[in-house]
């Protein structure tokens, strides 16, 4: 079968225009409109589509090539449903529906002679008005692109601007281009808001020209046609140190408009406009809050791709994780609390927080935004455990022990994280290590009249019953009296917050980072329970363990609930 060449379309005034990205390859099946390359002049970036569904079977061009309207890209097979149709060269279609035409006028004038007044029929040239005067400021040539949608209006009515700085942002679902001032001057009325739609030589405001810029106008469009005709793909010296400015402050975060230049294109608060990207990766940034502003691009010319844009929210992500400074407070993006005058309802008392609460206010924030919390709930039958630990009450009082049923939850812990290498770790702050531990210590919440604390018991693992209430009753004691040393507080590798003296049936517990898990009790209660054929009553306490799902998925927290059900069940098995 024939193939047919696919051209460059109508791509406005712009002329030998970089490809910045290639997205097919030879043998490659193409659909109709999908996309085959990416161009980026000055002032947009535009992607060149296939004209109809087919299979390349030749490529013509590289990235860092250079095109104009009119260039064959690519050989096209085309698909056998539509061989049998009266096919004539791609660029046919209404992409190529206007030719190119000197002589045009309107905004088909080259906006790239950024002072050439005398060709400009937006009335914004001032046609060598030297007394300046307004004149409207309308959509240039777009291409083929009709009812365009305004996704950024960048200047304000009063403001002031330089010659081709950028005035709005237009996006089709193949370009993001801008439109820019004709001249310098200062905008007296923008008729157009984000969300609107425009098509070539719609009016989007109206400009008070600079009486020095008019009076000049016509000479220096005169010169600079020159100089570009002379050399159409050789940049000027001047062009080449502006192009250079205009990559550096791509890369640079909250860079702002460059009112002396008029070249530095406008950043606002997201970084788009300064920054060298395609639409789509432009969109997918957008979706994702990024800050292309701050993304320092890895293809061509410093542009921007997808995976740059996904390596800087992994980073970003990490920088948070790890308690690092991101540029940003961690939970950016989240509403902040509102600063309310309760006095308006009713009469109000303002108290300050401890230094305790303050402390744990954060930490807890902290831990929720960094970590994806799941919550395994479990119930365990401590009938047994609980006629244990009455039996032995009076023993082990008579030893200056307090046996209490968290004694129990910590020796099951312990056996626990010995089970489960990966609830005994910690991620490291990449986010791809495991580091395992080799002690068992964990660490108990205390109420105190300050607010929550949460000493360690350290080597649980290697102590007995007895030795863990002596510790337990010792750490608890000193955080209600004040007495807590800063070393009981630290080294933790899981943690236990029992609420059974209180009440609830379940709850869900925030993970203590770097910790990966936190095991949560609620108040047991006797409930009906079938055995052997008939209801039985059992001593129940409700398990709510909270895990970080990064590290421990969702089958290994039924394993460990389990595990933890059955310690407290039988104490016998943590002998084993």
């Amino acid at each position: 079968m024939a193939t047919k060449p696919v051209k460059v379309p109508d791509i406005g005034e712009s002329d030998s225009v970089e490809i910045i990205e290639v997205l097919v390859s030879v043998g490659d099946t193409v659909a109709a409109e999908q996309s085959l390359i990416t161009l980026e002049s000055d002032k947009a970036t535009l992607e060149v589509p296939a004209p109809e569904a087919g299979t390349i079977a030749e490529l013509k061009v590289s990235e860092g090539s250079t095109v104009s309207e009119g260039d064959v890209i690519a050989e096209m097979t085309p698909a056998e449903s539509d061989s049998a149709g009266d096919h004539d060269a791609p660029n046919t279609d209404s992409e190529n529906a206007q030719p190119a035409d000197d002589s045009k006028s309107g905004p088909q004038a080259s906006t790239d002679n950024t002072t050439d007044g005398a060709d400009r029929d937006n009335g914004a040239g001032g046609g060598g008005d030297a007394s300046g005067g307004q004149a409207p400021i309308q959509v240039p040539d777009i291409g083929d692109a009709e009812s365009v949608e305004v996704i950024e209006v960048l200047v304000a009515t009063g403001d002031t601007v330089a010659a081709e700085q950028p005035l709005i942002t237009l996006e089709s679902d193949k370009a993001t281009l801008e439109v820019p001032a004709p001249t310098a001057g200062s905008i007296v009325a923008m008729t157009v808001a984000e969300g609107d739609t425009v098509s070539a030589g719609d009016v989007i405001g109206t400009l008070e020209q600079s009486s020095s810029n008019s009076a000049s106008s016509s000479q220096s469009g005169s010169t600079a046609q020159t100089k570009q005709e002379a050399t159409p793909s050789q940049p000027t010296e001047n062009q080449a140190t502006t192009d250079k400015s205009d990559a550096n402050s791509a890369q640079q975060a909250g860079a702002s408009r460059d009112m002396d230049s008029g070249k530095v294109k406008a950043v606002d608060e997201n970084g788009f406009l300064a920054a060298h990207a395609s639409p789509s990766v432009r969109r997918f940034a957008r979706q994702l809050g990024a800050d292309l502003g701050q993304i320092a691009g890895s293809g061509r010319k410093g542009r921007i791709l997808q995976e740059d844009v996904e390596s800087y929210v992994k980073q970003t992500l990490e920088k948070v994780q790890s308690g690092g400074s991101t540029g940003v407070a961690a939970g950016a993006g989240l509403p902040t609390q509102p600063d309310i005058d309760f006095s308006q309802f009713g009469e109000t008392e303002t108290t300050e927080l401890s230094r305790i609460r303050k402390i744990s206010a954060k930490a807890v924030h902290d831990n929720w935004l960094m970590i994806p919390h799941v919550t395994q709930f479990e119930s365990a039958d401590i009938t047994d455990m609980e006629a244990f630990r009455q039996a032995n009450k009076d023993a082990a009082k008579a030893e200056g022990v307090k046996l209490t049923p968290l004694t129990f939850l910590l020796k099951a812990a312990a056996a626990a994280l010995k089970a489960f290498p990966d609830l005994n770790s910690s991620l490291t702050a990449d986010g791809e290590h495991l580091v395992h531990k080799k002690y068992v210590n964990i660490a108990v919440a205390v109420d105190t009249p300050n607010g929550l604390l949460m000493p360690v018991i350290k080597d649980v693992d290697k102590k007995g019953i007895y030795d863990i209430a002596r510790d337990l009753d010792d750490v608890s004691t000193r955080a209600r009296d004040g007495k807590i040393r800063g070393d009981d507080m630290k080294g933790a590798c899981f943690s236990i917050s029992s609420l059974g003296g209180v009440g609830g049936q379940a709850f869900t517990p925030i993970v203590n980072s770097p910790e990966v898990g936190i095991l949560g009790v609620s108040k047991h209660s006797w409930q009906p329970v079938w055995q052997n054929g008939e209801f039985v009553p059992r001593l129940m306490l409700p398990l709510s363990f909270s895990y970080d799902h990064r590290v421990i998925d969702g089958a290994e927290a039924a394993r460990i609930t389990n595990f933890l059900s059955r310690a407290l069940g039988d104490l016998r098995t943590l002998l084993l």
